[in-house]
């Protein structure tokens, strides 16, 4: 593998490209070399947070806490709102939510970062993107259940705030039920309004 010289290894995935309302979040997760074997064991079976139940995510997002507290891998999760997607683009919007995440994460030398699909990371950081690494690269799986578990989260706090549009069930993506209710009530703040066409 790419990564074997180095003293870190970072995975980097994304959640909430798709939906009409809400962020979309990005997440570096990074694990020194020394504790990829116990954390990997911790983690055994982790994958894509797609394939995985609500349940089993906030179960493996909760072993990634406590190992977090143990010293013994780290993550950071960033956030970019909907205001931003609308006047920037969602491309623009990734792209510094995952600057931002690795920032908080990376040391100035010694990572490897391992990305998803199609994501890159800045020029300066060694790397590789990989086409279904949630499914393929376990540091990337856990990115992947870290940014799901968290945005879910967030629109949770959201369904409180903008009651009525279904924000804790749907999460902010464009079902049928979720549509009616911004026909009946209009758009909220958290709304990706360029993104909503209701013909």
């Amino acid at each position: 593998m790419k990564s074997e010289s180095y003293s870190h290894i970072i995975g980097v995935d994304e959640v909430g490209r798709g939906p009409i309302a809400g962020p979309v979040t990005v997440c570096a997760f990074m694990v020194p070399r020394k504790y990829e074997r116990k954390v990997h064991e911790a983690l055994y079976g982790i994958t894509d947070s797609k394939k995985l139940s609500e349940k089993k995510r906030k179960e493996y997002f909760e072993k990634v806490v406590a190992l977090t507290q143990q010293g013994v891998c780290d993550y950071a999760v960033s956030h970019v709102a909907a205001s931003i997607i609308d006047r920037k683009g969602i491309t623009y919007a990734i792209q510094a939510a995952l600057k931002r995440s690795l920032r908080k994460v990376s040391l100035s030398s010694g990572c490897f970062v391992y990305l998803d699909g199609g994501l890159h990371a800045p020029i300066e950081y060694a790397q590789e993107t990989v086409i279904k690494g949630d499914q393929k690269i376990w540091h990337i799986s856990a990115a992947s259940v870290i940014a799901k578990v968290l945005r879910d989260k967030k629109m949770t706090r959201y369904a409180n705030r903008y009651r009525g549009y279904g924000f804790e069930k749907h999460k902010g993506y464009g079902t049928k039920k979720h549509r009616d209710s911004i026909k009946k009530k209009g758009l909220t703040p958290i709304h990706r309004s360029t993104w909503i066409s209701m013909e």
